[in-house]
């Protein structure tokens, strides 16, 4: 089928009479469905059903018409206005070409059963073939019971004793002043993180009394390996006691995944934060992208508590959507606002489902502490723009950095989970990749291998536990 321009060139080349206006010309394509020669054979003869004789004398239709008036009847009308108006020349018209489909026939157009055409059905675009997913719009979790309903995560506000809270605030803040930027290697160039971080271990790790084990845990962060970890400040070591009860309280009431470790604390728990990770962002500027925490030494489906101390910063969640749901929804971004001294506790699974981060903001409220600095107790607080945040988490005993598989480049590999590819809920598969390039000028090698809990001798694990009762 010949597109519009073509066919009106078409009947241009046929006429034997001067060329009509353009309007005129689809007018008479029109109520003779598109047939050429047709057409044609109406404009020659002068004559489209009583209306004016066709002629060098072509006037313009009157504009007050409109587009209903001149398909209303299916065929050519030449509407003369009252008002003179002056002649044009008659050159060839150039058209633009419109993607107009019109149905082909051979029937006469002096036929009687001329349809009707309907222009708003010729131009309107065929149906998609797939059907769209509608967006969903961002959702704000504003207290508990939200989050524990759209997430796999639990918030608790005022978890430390006032006074706690903003000397832990205070200490950190004072830390922070030595803190780093992580800087690695992306797409052939260095990038920085718009934050300052840094890494803190407690004595031991959780599960022996052996004070060695900073020594041995040789730790290594985005290719490179860290710095010994700095021992929790007392502050620090005061909040973890009220951080790992209210966790060891949530995880006894939830239910456990085959991968998690089983095993106990020292003093019997099921959780124990042994490092922490601290970031402080300052303004509204300092931020984080969206990511998932590494695995590496957590293992599969850890839990980790992050404490908020200062300013209010939204906390951003997005589910990663499988390969298989792709078609059928789309992820919500869901806002979760922490105030001072609130606890947020990723469960287990938050991590191979979402990806999380600490966008930029227009605007942010001080923080005012209730106590002034320990160091200036004579001064009154000083309001803050900062959050201060720590992440507690469980370095697992069957992930120690001497079990981590290096790549060909002589680095221990990451642990990363297949996010794209789960069914329940639950990740399939976890494997092992090169990850040199982020400090070795981006360059890496294609190492990459399943993980194999059982052939790696990593346990115990609820699975473990589980098909060992009776």
């Amino acid at each position: 089928m010949e597109d519009t321009e073509t066919l009106l060139a078409l009947v241009c080349s046929l006429l034997t009479v001067p060329v009509p206006e353009p309007d005129i010309l689809l007018d008479a394509l029109l109520s003779c469905n598109g047939d050429v020669h047709a057409t044609a054979k109406l404009l020659n003869s002068g004559d489209a059903k009583g209306s004016k004789p066709v002629s060098g004398a072509f006037k313009r239709k009157d504009r007050s018409t409109g587009l209903h008036g001149w398909l209303n009847a299916g065929k050519v009308e030449t509407t003369v206005s009252d008002s003179p108006r002056k002649k044009r020349d008659l050159k060839e018209p150039s058209f633009s070409p419109v993607n107009i489909v019109i149905k082909d026939t051979s029937s006469s157009s002096s036929s009687p059963t001329t349809p009707k055409v309907d222009l708003m059905s010729v131009l309107r675009p065929p149906p998609s073939s797939t059907r769209s997913v509608p967006r969903l719009l961002p959702l704000t979790l504003s207290s508990p019971s939200m989050v524990a309903q759209h997430t796999p995560c639990t918030m608790h506000l005022s978890i430390l004793p006032p006074e706690l809270a903003c000397r832990l605030f205070y200490t950190m803040l004072d830390l922070s002043q030595s803190w780093k930027r992580n800087q690695w290697w992306l797409f052939d160039r260095v990038v920085e993180s718009p934050h300052r971080t840094s890494f803190y271990a407690r004595k031991t790790d959780g599960v022996e009394s052996n004070e060695s084990w900073q020594e041995a845990a040789q730790y290594w962060y985005n290719g490179r390996q860290t710095d010994p970890p700095e021992v929790f400040p007392d502050a620090m070591e005061e909040a973890c006691a009220y951080v790992e009860r209210i966790v060891n309280n949530e995880m006894q009431g939830r239910p456990r995944l085959p991968l998690e470790w089983a095993g106990s604390g020292t003093e019997g728990q099921t959780w124990r934060a042994n490092v922490a990770a601290s970031n402080c962002y300052e303004g509204t500027k300092e931020s984080v992208g969206f990511h998932s925490d590494q695995l590496t030494y957590l293992g599969p489906y850890p839990t980790i508590a992050s404490l908020s101390l200062g300013t209010t910063r939204i906390f951003r969640l997005r589910e990663v959507v499988p390969s298989e749901e792709i078609h059928s929804r789309k992820a919500q971004t869901l806002n979760i606002p922490l105030p001072h001294n609130s606890l947020i506790i990723m469960h287990a699974g938050t991590q191979e489902n979402f990806k999380h981060s600490i966008p930029p903001q227009p605007t942010l409220d001080l923080y005012r502490p209730l106590f002034p600095h320990p160091s200036r107790l004579e001064s009154p607080p000083e309001p803050s723009n900062c959050r201060v945040n720590i992440t507690f988490r469980f370095y697992r005993p069957d992930f120690r950095p001497q079990s981590i598989p290096r790549c060909n480049c002589g680095v221990p590999t990451i642990l990363r989970p297949d996010m794209k590819n789960r069914h329940d809920g639950k990740v399939d598969k976890y494997w092992w990749a090169c990850y040199a390039g982020a400090q070795n000028e981006g360059k890496g090698c294609s190492f990459w291998r399943v993980m194999d809990m059982e052939a790696e001798g990593r346990s115990p694990t609820i699975s473990d536990v589980q098909s060992n009762e009776p």
